[in-house]
């Protein structure tokens, strides 16, 4: 499919297509109400949903929606984007956060095929990686930016970055932050009764989204909080849940048993239970009164909070949290969440909080007021509906639901 040799899409032949790519999980997380909302508002389309990564493509077929098609998303070479483009034959492409292929953009482009960035992330660390490409390879990045039709920024530093690199001002759209509505779907009641009856929210820690170096701090700072809190329970879960054998072997290193969700274990025999299956975060953090967010202590600039404050789990990250930097201000800034930097403050953390659970509730109260300003406006919804409409010519996108 990367190579889009033989794509053949089960669409009927006159319906409209949309693209809508988004690169991991939590961007097809993230996208889930815009593909909902473009579904409702026109009952003819179908939605080609690309991703880069298979967990990412297993999340949406695991939506099981009759008129979204995943797939992986073409290689960014001319022959390979026009072999794609050819069998998808969409009206627009949407583009979540942060994923900029010129060949893609351009293309598209040259075909008069809309192409609408939602929620466009821009770190300062990825502005100094495009400028540097931009002096070497002259004016591609300027060609690619030319090809965008709309661009909603995920910030006001994100907005002024892609101001900086020239895109046009006339052409953005308000602020969208997609993540900080994400609705990750209703939990199976008999399923959360049953877990629930296994763990006590405030004995249990959640280590969600974590990447490949955080385990063994996660597992490090859960060692050591077994000899003051026995009762503690760690649901541990790693961003791919493929990594499972890996994060397994670090746990048995430790001497820590453990159960598996993927083996569909029993979950009140051990102290750590492995969330090792896709699609079921909304559980995992109904389970518990604390969340570590994972991908904040190694370089992977962090995921989002607007999850763990969703379900009222109190907030400890990293400093790595370029990808959401605006929202960890807020929260650091209100004392909303904590901030730790290896296996010992991690420690720390937990310990003040197993110790006096009244800080976990304070903590995920007052995360909830400092996040409040951040959310996604309705102003800013339906200006992104509007410019889809406009620019595909598809009145139905414009319709409020």
């Amino acid at each position: 499919m990367r190579f889009a040799r033989g794509v053949v899409f089960d669409i009927p032949k006159d319906a409209p297509r949309l693209w809508l790519h988004s690169a991991s999980n939590g961007e097809v997380t993230s996208a889930r109400s815009l593909i909902d909302e473009a579904l409702a508002r026109d009952p003819s389309l179908h939605v080609i949903v690309t991703t880069n990564s298979e967990t990412a493509r297993a999340l949406v077929i695991a939506w099981d929606m009759a008129r979204v098609h995943p797939c992986l998303a073409p290689l960014d070479f001319r022959g390979v984007v026009t072999r794609f483009l050819n069998a998808a034959a969409p009206c627009a492409l949407i583009v979540i956060e942060n994923e900029m292929w010129p060949n893609r953009f351009n293309i598209c482009a040259a075909r008069a095929i809309p192409v609408i960035v939602a929620g466009a992330r821009m770190s300062e660390r990825s502005a100094k990686r495009h400028a540097l490409l931009s002096s070497v390879l002259g004016g591609t990045l300027r060609t690619t930016l030319n090809a965008i039709t709309a661009l909603a920024a995920l910030d006001a530093e994100s907005e002024q970055r892609f101001l900086q690199m020239g895109f046009p001002s006339h052409r953005l759209l308000p602020r969208m932050n997609l993540k900080s509505g994400v609705s990750l779907g209703a939990v199976d009641p008999d399923t959360l009764t049953r877990f629930k009856s296994a763990f006590v929210r405030d004995e249990t820690l959640l280590a969600a989204s974590t990447h490949e170096g955080e385990e063994k701090i996660v597992i490090a700072a859960f060692s050591d909080i077994l000899t003051k809190h026995p009762k503690a329970r760690l649901i541990l879960a790693p961003r791919h849940p493929s990594r499972r054998n890996e994060v397994s072997a670090l746990l048995d290193k430790a001497g820590l048993q453990h159960a598996s969700r993927a083996r569909a274990d029993a979950p009140d025999a051990t102290p750590v239970y492995l969330a090792d299956t896709l699609g079921e975060m909304a559980l995992w953090y109904q389970l518990a009164g604390s969340c570590f967010v994972g991908g904040s202590l190694v370089e992977r600039g962090g995921h989002t909070p607007f999850e763990p404050e969703q379900f009222n789990s109190a907030i400890i990250h990293g400093p790595h949290v370029s990808n959401h930097s605006l929202a960890y201000r807020a929260l650091n800034a209100a004392h909303g969440a904590v901030r730790v930097h290896d296996a010992q403050s991690l420690a720390a953390a937990w310990d003040s909080m197993l110790a006096h659970p009244q800080q976990m509730h304070d903590l995920a109260q007052t995360a909830h007021h400092a996040l409040d300003p951040l959310r996604m406006s309705g102003a800013g919804y339906d200006a992104f509906w509007t410019a889809l409409a406009k620019a595909t010519d598809r009145t139905g996108f414009a319709r409020k639901m």
